[in-house]
C-alpha cells in the first residue's frame, strides 16, 4: 500500500519530467533543462525584488482588564495595522527563453536526460509545455516553471516539505509569458501567512493593579490575601487578519488567566482577577498573592513579580488552512511594596 506521502513523492518525480526537477530536502527545483536559478522568483510582483509578497495585518484584542464593578472585561482595548514581507514557500521561478526550451525539447537532450534520469517520454514531457513550438524563435519571451524551498517555512511549521512541493508541482504546469507581460503573481499558502503575520505583530504585555494600598507607598501587607487584577491594554484575546494577494488568514490567540511569580509570598491565580471593594470582597477573587515577608531587603524597598499571560493560537486561512501554533507567552516583571506590621505584646499583670 503507498501512503500519501509516498504518493505525493512518486507524484513529484513524475513532474520532474517536465522540468527536469532537482529534488532535495530543502528544495524542489523545476528547472527546466539547466537553467541557472538563484532561488528567488524573477519578475515577481514583491517588496524588495526577492520574490516575496507585501501583506498587511491588522490586530484587534479584547482587553482582561475587568469592567466596572463585578469585574467582567471586554472591552476593545488595543489594535494595531502594519504591513510586512512575506515569502512564498512556493512559486514560478523564470527559467530558459522560448527558443532555448524548444532547442533543448528538438534536439534530443531532453529525451537523453529523460533517459538516464527518469522513466517517461519526450512526449508526456512536451504536454506540459504547450505549443512550445510557437516559441522556437522568441529569445525574449521565458518559461516560468514550480519551485519550492523549505528555508521559507516558519521554525514552527511541522507540515512535511516533501508534500508541499510535490502538491504544488502537481497544481502547477510550467507557463510561458512573453516579453513585456507580466510574470505569474505570486501566491502565499494560508499557513505561511499565518504564521508570518503572527511574527509581525507584538502583544502587549500584561499590566495589574493590586489592594490593599496603605500609606504614602501604597504598600499590601505581609499574611494578608493581596488581590491582583489585569488593567489597562492586558489582552485575554487577540484576533489578527492578514491578507497577501488573494489569501487571506486569521489568527485567534486566548488566554484565560494571569501567571504570577512573586519573591517571597505565594501566588494563586485561576482567572485575570477582579478589582477590590465592598463589593466584591464578599464575592471573592480568583487571583491573590500571600507575601511572607516585607520589601525591605529588596532594592528601593519594593518586591519583584513576574506577570505572565499565555495564548492558546489558531488560525484559519481563505485556502482552507487550518491548524494551531506554539502557545505565546508575554513576560514582564512589576514591582509591589510590602510592609509588615509589627506587633506588641503585653504581658498580663495583677497590678493595678
Amino acid at each position: 500500500m503507498i501512503t500519501s506521502i509516498e504518493f505525493l513523492t512518486k507524484m513529484a518525480a513524475f513532474l520532474c519530467l517536465v522540468s527536469a526537477c532537482v529534488l532535495s530536502t530543502s528544495a524542489y527545483a523545476a528547472y527546466g533543462k539547466d537553467s541557472n536559478t538563484g532561488g528567488s522568483s524573477s519578475g515577481l510582483v514583491s517588496a524588495g525584488g526577492d520574490g516575496s509578497v507585501t501583506m498587511t495585518v491588522s490586530v484587534e484584542s479584547v482587553s482582561a482588564a475587568p469592567g466596572g464593578s463585578a469585574g467582567s472585561g471586554g472591552a476593545t482595548a488595543w489594535s494595531q495595522s502594519v504591513t510586512a514581507a512575506v515569502h512564498p514557500v512556493c512559486w514560478y521561478e523564470q527559467s530558459d527563453t522560448g527558443a532555448e526550451r524548444a532547442e533543448w525539447i528538438d534536439s534530443g537532450k531532453a529525451a537523453e536526460y529523460i533517459r538516464f534520469n527518469h522513466s517517461g517520454s519526450v512526449e508526456e514531457y512536451k504536454t506540459h509545455f504547450p505549443d512550445y513550438e510557437s516559441y522556437a524563435d522568441d529569445t525574449e519571451g521565458y518559461w516560468y516553471i514550480p519551485y519550492c524551498d523549505s528555508r521559507y517555512m516558519a521554525d514552527d511549521d511541522e507540515r512535511d516539505f516533501r508534500e508541499i512541493a510535490a502538491a504544488y508541482i502537481a497544481d502547477h504546469d510550467p507557463v510561458y509569458v512573453p516579453a513585456g507581460q507580466a510574470a505569474p503573481a505570486p501566491e502565499v499558502d494560508g499557513e505561511t501567512l499565518a504564521r508570518a503575520a503572527w511574527d509581525a505583530v507584538t502583544i502587549p504585555t500584561a499590566t495589574i493593579g493590586y489592594n490593599p494600598m496603605v500609606g504614602d507607598v501604597g504598600a499590601t501587607i505581609v499574611g494578608m490575601d493581596t488581590w491582583v487584577w489585569a488593567t489597562g491594554d492586558t489582552p485575554k484575546e487577540v484576533t489578527v487578519t492578514a491578507t497577501a494577494g488573494s489569501t487571506t488568514a486569521t489568527i485567534t490567540a486566548t488566554a484565560s488567566m494571569l501567571t504570577l511569580q512573586p519573591k517571597d509570598g505565594t501566588a494563586t491565580c485561576t482567572g485575570f482577577g477582579i478589582p477590590w471593594s465592598e463589593e466584591n470582597d464578599a464575592k471573592g477573587t480568583d487571583c491573590l498573592i500571600v507575601f511572607n515577608r516585607s520589601s525591605a531587603h529588596f532594592k528601593d524597598s519594593v518586591t519583584p513579580v513576574d506577570v505572565k499571560v499565555s495564548y492558546a493560537i489558531e488560525f484559519t486561512a481563505s485556502d482552507g488552512a487550518t491548524g494551531t501554533m506554539d502557545t505565546h507567552t508575554t513576560s514582564t516583571t512589576t514591582t509591589i511594596p510590602v510592609a509588615e506590621i509589627q506587633t506588641i505584646i503585653v504581658q498580663p499583670t495583677d497590678e493595678p
